[in-house]
């Protein structure tokens, strides 16, 4: 109905413009466009390209603050692209998309749609660094911070960019924590005033805020950062728990989420079709066709795995204490009274928790103790743990902490580290970071959580087994020590470590080695068009011939200048550039704890 209306009434260019953005928007938000061929989406893009270009000029004398004309249309353009990518798997539509995003941005630097389809697309790449600038862009403020940081939390905290996650977390914390004070002081004052609408109205609001999903998982992302940071060092690390009480604060928190509902407070309107939700994205999977309705885009399950999330999560500084204190005394309890003893307490407060995380991953700690066993024997494949394998890999390391005396725990755990980071480094190959990335996230998480947690336990093993100072009866569990099987399961454990992290080691620097020019090639070579194949670049190639034809009479100065300073293969560089300066965090983070096994392998040596 709304073709044809548009086609039998003759109007303005604006008008026709306004129209055929409405008609374009409409079959995007009804999902027509995820069913038609994929020659009628290419050519709709190029159309549009064409549009674009063609209604430039109407926007020459408007304020650089003002809404163009037909800005729209790249939005639309991007999400065909998008589209065109998850059916072939052709990364020349994703480069594309950027292409035409930062164009818009370089011609009119206030859209903030552009910005947040950039985001998410260099965030799905690898390109995080430039995904954060893009966030940083958005002049994200006051209860903004709670609506839109859901577009960058996630992934940040699922990288090694840990100063910008750190200054991003303080800054939604210290927001949230001041608004909560805030609203606490409006609704006093309300009603002293006998404003009992306001009250309720302000009471309600800070139940939304403080029971924000996004909040209860800051708070202990903050807590967890700061053990992330301080792992290769098990004195920084024990001041960093002792700030935290123990960690018994967060298990405190884990029972209160357990208890509450959840809000969800993020404007999921804004998010890309590809990802509708944090925990979702369409790109990562194989093509099917998709029923876009934004409401129902959030599964309705979403509040419980988020708070089982959030839940498992609060016990890691807890079970990381406990285990720290455990195995303070093992190996001298493994030497003196052969495995047996040790401090009752610690114990069963451990295998408690361990039980509760289980159950958070939705089974018995036996059930779980199999799958673990099962996955390092090669019984069965990683698949089995699903999206939770940090979470269990997590699991496997405080089980070993609870059991240290047994050689055979210890294998089992170096057999999972081995198995899930040098089959993910297989899989990946040689390809190159924009086809990998979600591997490299996972690769990232396994280091920074579970194998630097198994690293403290291993620094508390070893700092227990050296002399102190000069006293000559610490010489006698020194002489006695090599002949203890768990000494021998650490030693192994060291060397398991130091071999599996310089793998992945080697991968990153086999891919930071590739010279910048040959890659900044690679990424262009990917939007040369095949006007026969009818591949990747017709969309660009429209806007360059914008570009090579504009004349500053027609278009105004403001978008002439922009135009001709703006440069495909610049934009590729940055691209580029994002990508390998994410790699050097990763690198110098694998490089630390490298090194922290070297330093252990030669203390153990001495023992």
């Amino acid at each position: 109905m709304l073709v044809k209306s548009s086609d039998s009434v003759s109007a303005s260019a604006t008008k026709v413009l306004g129209q055929t953005t409405t008609i374009l928007k409409v079959q995007e938000m009804t999902g027509n466009i995820f069913a038609l061929p994929l020659s009628e989406i290419k050519a709709s893009a190029v159309k549009l390209a064409k549009l674009y270009c063609q209604n430039l000029p109407l926007s020459k004398d408007l304020d650089p603050q003002e809404s163009m004309f037909g800005e729209e249309l790249l939005s639309l353009i991007s999400n065909m692209l998008v589209q065109l990518f998850w059916r072939t798997r052709d990364f020349g539509y994703l480069a594309e998309a950027i292409m035409v995003l930062e164009l818009g941005l370089t011609i009119r630097g206030h859209v903030w749609q552009y910005k947040i389809l950039l985001l998410h697309i260099y965030s799905y790449i690898g390109a995080l660094p430039r995904a954060f600038e893009w966030y940083k862009a958005l002049d994200v403020k006051n209860i903004l911070t709670e609506t839109v940081s859901h577009h960058i939390l996630r992934q940040m905290v699922e990288s090694p960019m840990w100063v910008n996650l750190s200054d991003l977390l303080k800054d939604y914390l210290r927001f949230m924590d001041d608004h909560l004070r805030e609203s606490a002081d409006l609704t006093f004052l309300a009603y002293r005033h006998r404003n009992y609408s306001k009250v309720i109205e302000f009471v309600l609001f800070k139940e939304r805020l403080q029971y924000s999903n996004q909040y209860q998982a800051a708070r202990v992302e903050a807590s967890v950062l700061q053990l992330k940071q301080n792992a290769d060092s098990i004195e920084e690390e024990e001041r960093v728990l002792e700030n935290l009480k123990s960690g018994v604060q967060l298990v405190e928190l884990s029972s209160e989420v357990g208890s509450k509902t959840l809000r969800f407070n993020e404007d999921m309107q804004t998010r890309p079709w590809w990802t509708p939700s944090p925990e979702e994205n369409y790109l990562l999977g194989p093509f099917e066709e998709i029923s876009y309705s934004p409401k129902e885009n959030v599964k309705k399950d979403r509040e419980e795995n988020m708070k089982r999330a959030i839940q498992r999560k609060s016990l890691l500084p807890r079970m990381i204490y406990l285990s720290i204190q455990r195995s303070s005394t093992a190996l001298k309890e493994s030497v003196e009274t052969n495995g047996s003893g040790g401090d009752l307490k610690i114990c069963e407060e451990l295998k408690f928790l361990l039980e509760e995380y289980t159950n958070l991953l939705g089974c018995s700690l036996s059930d779980a103790v199999d799958m673990i066993t099962g996955i390092s024997q090669g019984a069965r494949t990683s698949e089995s743990l699903g999206s939770d394998l940090v979470d269990w890999l997590n699991f496997a390391v405080f089980w070993n902490a609870w059991s240290l005396s047994s050689h055979e725990h210890w294998r089992v755990l170096n057999s999972l580290f081995e198995r899930l980071i040098l089959d993910r480094i297989r899989s990946m190959g040689s390809s190159d970071m924009s086809s990998c990335y979600s591997d490299v996230q996972v690769l990232v998480q396994i280091i920074t959580e579970p194998l630097a947690w198994h690293s403290l336990i291993i620094q508390a093993c070893t700092r227990s087994s050296l002399p102190s100072g000069k006293k000559k009866k610490k010489t006698q569990h020194s002489d006695q020590l090599p002949s203890s099987p768990m000494s021998q399961a650490i030693k192994d454990s060291i060397q398991s470590l130091c071999s599996t992290v310089q793998e992945v080691s080697n991968w990153l620097l086999s891919q930071m080695n590739n010279p910048e020019d040959d890659q900044v090639e690679k990424f262009m070579s990917t939007l040369k068009r095949n006007e026969d194949a009818g591949g990747p670049g017709q969309v660009l190639g429209v806007l360059e011939s914008l570009i090579a034809s504009s004349e500053e009479s027609v278009v105004g100065n403001r978008i002439f200048e922009a135009l001709k300073s703006w440069s495909t293969a610049d934009t590729a560089r940055k691209t580029f550039m994002a990508q390998q300066s994410l790699l050097h965090e990763f690198l110098q983070i694998c490089e630390s704890k490298r090194k922290l096994m070297e330093t252990l392998k030669q203390q153990m040596s001495h023992v």
